[in-house]
């Protein structure tokens, strides 16, 4: 996986190494340089030295005693939000080896000082590809001591070369002040983040919705995720204070466990199996922890045997580490970043998600039929102007995924700090063989929120059929590019919307071109006849139109089926009916209940209207029951509908 990382401004790490090494001299970026530059864009620090780890200490190494979550301190940069996520990271060896490839390569070695060339590299998760950072190892410091972020051991130095190639990506440090944990989570892994709103969701006062929350947050845990949590800062006064329970506002927290924690002692304990749900959180300052029940001297701990607490790592350290309990989280913090790992390898026992991924981008045109930024749907007359991408549910029913990231923008001096657009989407259900753009708006399913953050994540249940994800900027006339990703669990066949109706081709003289294009949509039919003992019947409904056909769902044991299926329809012979027939499906051979015909005229301004089935041909028969109600739009201009 990690092989075909793409280099970062094409810097070949190990050719440039070699380079140094034949040289015997230590590598200096020239990309990002040991200057004010690279730490500012718009700041100023008097007195800062760049120094390398052997300078600011004898014996250096990016890992002292392995790596762990306790490493991490926060530097005179507000990136709480970087070191919460490093310490989620630290928790997972088979993420921070990735992120840190060929580690044991890349550590200082006393045996073999000629090894040393003041040079390392980084892996990153950027918009769809893994990158490859490669910087020197020149730190900032005051007073020989480094400004951001560094470790409880003065020469551990993994997390201040992980934070120097971040900080390279992001355009300088000041870059990552006030960031966020959701973005790095994804960065270090190549997962999908899900922000959750404890508040909104009133998780602390419904237990159901708590305890499916908590299921949901142990599952991402126990499957490699990495999550993180805050309190919100409403003031600026808020940010950063400190609550009398001892937490922190405005402040990321790492949760570095999750689990169920058996009260009691010896066999009592296992019998009786009460069981507590706990969660386990890191403050990046490495001290001041939460003094509420539970946390490290609270007496409740008496409650849980001594093999159990060892089980749970417990310490009584004020190293900014600490056990409440789910109901206590959602009492006081405000938010919860699920970071998940999408499992798409067939050979795992866990479950499997299939994966679309696509690259799109809002792009701006005076022509109406050639614009890709269109705004929200608040923008009526342009909301359909912007990329449109198709996909399938096939399932009677499907969880689905979906992910919008916009590309990264750096942070320079010259163009201030990258700001993110506001961005969303919305899916619409829409015709069963839909293969060209929509012309106007049809049955919104879900929407996503609209928020100026990097990625944007919605998870929705959709039943079977077609659906058409608009990703939109809040405002029209934003440009910019952007990473779709969609998860289902069986192959949903996603792909973009380009053509905005049927390509002229060479054979369209002899064969001929559409003249009208037509959407049938059928709701529901009633009164149909009994097809078996029970009184009941398994109706399913065909619509066909010039040789081209789409076929509904089955709907079980019902003469009363809710079909809510539609059907796309351009049409060279306008003259020639659309036929929708309803069939009863049986085990051996399936039997038709009855038919209608419509004309489809596009002079014919008709809503909804309720038709009597007919026999084949058209006839009234005496042995054909029922109605059915439908809904037909048909225009002479293809991008009308």
């Amino acid at each position: 996986m990690f092989s075909s990382a793409k280099p970062y401004g094409n810097q070949h790490f190990s050719a440039l190494k070699k380079d140094c090494q034949r040289q015997k001299v230590l590598f200096e970026d020239p990309l990002f340089p040991a200057t004010d530059d690279s730490l500012f864009y718009k700041s100023r620090l008097q007195g800062v030295q760049w120094k390398r780890p052997n300078e600011i200490c004898d014996d250096p190494y990016l890992f002292v005693d392995g790596i762990s979550s306790h490493d991490l301190h926060q530097g005179q940069v507000g990136n709480c939000w970087f070191v919460a996520a490093c310490s989620s990271l630290a928790s997972r060896e088979s993420l921070w080896q990735k992120v840190i490839p060929d580690w044991k390569e890349q550590e200082w070695n006393a045996e073999k000082p000629e090894n040393y060339a003041g040079i390392f590299h980084f892996q990153f998760w950027r918009f769809g590809d893994w990158v490859d950072v490669v910087i020197d190892d020149r730190l900032p410091t005051l007073h020989n001591q480094l400004i951001y972020c560094h470790s409880n051991a003065k020469n551990e130095f993994w997390c201040a070369l992980v934070e120097k190639a971040y900080a390279k990506l992001s355009g300088c440090y000041e870059a990552l002040d006030g960031g966020n944990t959701a973005d790095a989570l994804v960065d270090f892994t190549g997962g999908v983040s899900e922000p959750i709103d404890l508040i909104e969701g009133n998780y602390v006062n419904d237990e159901a919705k708590r305890n499916l929350l908590f299921e949901r947050v142990l599952k991402v845990h126990n499957r490699g995720g990495l999550i993180s949590s805050s309190i919100k800062a409403t003031t600026a006064a808020d940010m950063e204070a400190r609550l009398g329970c001892g937490l922190v506002k405005g402040h990321a927290y790492a949760v570095t466990d999750v689990r169920k924690v058996r009260l009691g002692h010896g066999l009592l304990a296992f019998f009786k199996s009460e069981k507590l749900d706990m969660i386990r959180l890191r403050n990046p300052w490495g001290e001041r922890e939460w003094n509420g029940p539970w946390s490290d001297t609270s007496e409740e701990w008496q409650k849980v045997s001594k093999s159990e607490r060892e089980k749970l790592g417990m310490t009584v350290d004020d190293d900014g580490e600490f056990w409440m309990t789910f109901e206590d989280f959602c009492k006081y913090f405000t938010d919860i970043i699920k970071c998940r790992l999408i499992n798409t390898s067939h050979l795992s026992i866990h479950k499997t998600w299939e994966e679309a991924v696509m690259r799109g981008a809002w792009t701006r045109h005076d022509e109406p039929l050639k614009n890709r930024s269109g705004g929200c749907i608040n923008h009526k007359a342009t909301f359909l102007q912007n990329p449109q991408y198709v996909f399938d549910v096939k399932k009677a029913e499907d969880e689905v995924l979906i992910s919008i990231q916009q590309k990264p923008k750096r942070t320079s001096r010259k163009e201030g700090k990258g700001e993110n657009l506001a961005i969303g989407f919305e899916i619409q259900k829409v015709e069963l063989n839909r293969n060209y753009r929509m012309h106007t708006v049809q049955q919104q399913v879900a929407t996503s929120v609209y928020i100026n953050s990097r990625s944007i994540f919605l998870r929705t249940d959709l039943k079977e059929g077609r659906y058409v994800i608009i990703p939109t900027t809040f405002d029209p006339g934003h440009v910019g590019e952007f990473l779709l990703r969609v998860f289902t669990d069986v192959p949903a066949d996603c792909r973009e919307l380009t053509l905005d109706e049927p390509p002229r081709t060479c054979w369209s003289g002899m064969c001929g071109y559409p003249q009208v294009v037509s959407q049938v949509h059928v709701l529901a039919a009633a009164g149909l006849k009994n097809q078996d003992s029970q009184g009941g019947a398994d109706p399913y409904v065909i619509i066909k139109c010039e040789g081209n056909k789409i076929r509904s769902s089955v709907q079980k044991n019902t003469q009363a089926p809710e079909f809510d299926v539609k059907g796309l329809f351009y049409r060279k012979k306008a003259g020639q009916p659309i036929i929708v027939q309803v069939w009863n499906h049986n085990i051996i051979s399936d039997e038709f209940l009855g038919q209608v015909a419509l004309t489809g005229d596009p002079d014919d301004h008709l809503s909804q209207q309720t038709l009597h089935l007919q026999d084949k041909g058209n006839k009234k028969s005496s042995g054909i029951s029922g109605s059915i109600a439908v809904r037909l739009l048909s225009s002479n201009k293809l991008t009308n509908v």
